[in-house]
């Protein structure tokens, strides 16, 4: 049934787009007929006349099917049929040469927009006119339609020359769009990518960790009650305890920001303040805030900001071994500032992103990059300080 529908609309466009030529030679073959009929009417020139011009027609409405290595053959059997029909209706000549061969001419640009064959197939066409016409008429009938041949010749091409451009720079605007729409595609693609390796990141850097852990500290308390050791069999327990507490708490932060992405409004300074309440609930850290930010950010900065503040949380939690945090969110000369310092023993930043598994720190550099910013880090035994700044999109002052 579906099939059914496309066939009837595709023959609906076909008819559609070949009306007003078919409307044309409808005109064409009245003409001529009325022309013949005024001055001498001829009953088997007009019905021989009539099935040729059917013929043309039948042709002209199957022309889609004509290929490049076909249309010289199309175009001789159109052409003989346009001059047969001229010297058959003697006194109504002037309607099938006038009316016929501008189209045929035309219509060659459909195939190829070579000036070479358009006027090759033009220069065709009048010869088949000047014998035609000077076949069944004379040179006066001859000099008085052949102005309007031209014009008509003129007017036919620069409309089809016209119409061609348009379908070129339609089908250009297609492609275009075409490969507009492949690009996103390939820009979501890219995106959900690396969303996925982002997650798959955070799972393993806290379940599948937290868990390897509560695994040997339960293992390790269950050595020590086979030897009834209990005393240290209940401290390493309550170590477990704390450690599937801040795996939990890590968890649920997870589960927080991918919440996040989906809502609708994101209040930056309740966000950050809800990062460092997971942060100190999970570690028993504390955190010293300063909030001096006074516009507001627009979607795209408020969502990569928090990202950044809960990986360096996240790092300073697992790498750090620090007892004091503080986080620092402000701007200054139309930039946002976020500084993360704390006073743990600190890392070697020349190996950011070297060991497998851990690119926390590398893809905090990609998401600054993303809102066009510039991060800076200095870790020491004494502590790490990570800063970073970005340019403020034009927003309203809170």
């Amino acid at each position: 049934m579906l099939n059914e529908k496309n066939g009837m609309q595709s023959i609906s466009e076909l008819f559609a787009s070949r009306l007003p030529t078919i409307i044309w030679l409808s005109i064409v073959y009245a003409g001529t007929i009325v022309l013949q009929f005024l001055k001498d009417p001829l009953i088997l020139e007009s019905a021989v006349f009539t099935g040729l011009f059917t013929l043309h027609v039948l042709l002209h409405w199957n022309s889609y099917r004509i290929t490049q290595k076909t249309f010289w053959i199309y175009f001789s059997i159109q052409a003989v049929l346009v001059y047969l029909c001229a010297i058959l209706m003697r006194d109504g000549y002037q309607a099938v040469l006038v009316g016929l061969l501008p189209i045929l001419i035309a219509q060659s640009l459909g195939y190829s927009f070579r000036v070479k064959r358009v006027i090759f197939i033009s220069f065709i066409s009048i010869i088949v006119f000047f014998d035609s016409a000077l076949t069944v008429g004379d040179t006066d009938e001859l000099l008085v339609f052949l102005p309007i041949f031209i014009l008509m010749l003129i007017v036919v091409l620069a409309y089809a020359i016209l119409f061609f451009k348009q379908v070129q720079e339609r089908l250009r605007i297609q492609s275009f769009l075409e490969d507009l729409r492949e690009a996103h595609e390939k820009v979501e693609e890219l995106t959900l990518a690396n969303e996925r390796q982002r997650m798959a990141r955070d799972l393993h850097d806290t379940l599948a960790q937290g868990v390897a852990g509560l695994i040997m500290r339960l293992e390790a308390a269950d050595a020590h009650m086979s030897q009834n050791h209990t005393e240290r069999a209940h401290e390493i327990i309550g170590q477990s305890m704390q450690q599937a507490r801040r795996t939990l708490a890590e968890a649920r932060r997870a589960i927080d920001n991918l919440r996040l992405k989906s809502a609708p409004e994101i209040d930056f300074k309740e966000a950050v303040a809800d990062e460092i309440e997971h942060f100190n609930e999970a570690t028993g850290i504390i955190v010293t805030k300063d909030y001096r930010l006074n516009k507001r950010l627009s979607r795209l900065q408020m969502e990569h900001s928090l990202h950044i503040i809960k990986e360096c949380l996240t790092n300073i939690a697992r790498h750090a071994k620090a007892d004091k945090v503080c986080v620092s969110v402000s701007s200054h000369n139309d930039k946002l500032i976020v500084e993360i310092r704390d006073n743990g023993i600190g890392f070697k930043t020349d190996d950011i992103g070297k060991d497998a598994g851990h690119y926390g720190l590398l893809g905090l550099k990609e998401r600054v990059r993303l809102i066009g910013g510039e991060v800076y880090m200095n870790s020491t035994s004494e502590g790490t300080t990570i800063k970073f700044a970005a340019p403020l999109t034009k927003g309203e002052r809170i």
